[in-house]
């Protein structure tokens, strides 16, 4: 497995994944209907920087974007999206990928990582918490999940 920074090519091969999950609606906060343009400005915009993971084939299996949460005096604080492709799920990707980006994040300056919206019946919630976050809040029946119905969205912090 080789994580290393995403080059404006890899997009075609994130797009596939990106789309099924965002589209599932189950886990992220954007709109399922969101249109390739739309996802690769919010996915791959300069400002942030993008990740890959490929697996031992070269098939990109993964990806992930860091970008500051907050601007002004509070931009050390860092945000980070994640996303593994179903196919490739529980083979250890997404927590090598986790690891990766919160040494990153931390050699960029960061002094912490927060998400402002992790779905509480997300499977990630667990890998956050063995990974050092906790949960500051939940916003209770803030996501209208396609199976469960309203959920509650986790804020969750881990210093660096």
């Amino acid at each position: 497995m080789l994580i290393r920074e995403a080059a404006a090519d890899d997009w075609p091969r994130i797009w596939p994944f990106w789309h099924r999950i965002v589209a599932a609606g189950e886990t992220y906060t954007w709109d399922p209907d969101t249109s390739e343009d739309a996802a690769r400005q919010l996915w791959m915009s300069p400002a942030k920087r993008v990740f890959v993971v490929e697996d031992a084939a070269g098939v990109v299996v993964a990806s992930a974007c860091l970008t500051p949460n907050y601007g002004g005096p509070a931009a050390r604080i860092a945000n980070a999206g994640f996303m593994v492709d179903p196919d490739h799920g529980g083979r250890g990707i997404g927590r090598a990928l986790a690891e990766h980006l919160l040494a990153e994040a931390k050699a960029d300056g960061y002094r912490g990582m927060v998400f402002n919206a992790v779905v509480e019946t997300n499977p990630a919630v667990g890998l956050w918490i063995s990974l050092g976050f906790t949960i500051l809040g939940t916003v209770p029946e803030a996501y209208d999940h396609p199976a469960r119905g309203p959920v509650g969205l986790h804020i969750m912090y881990r210093a660096l």
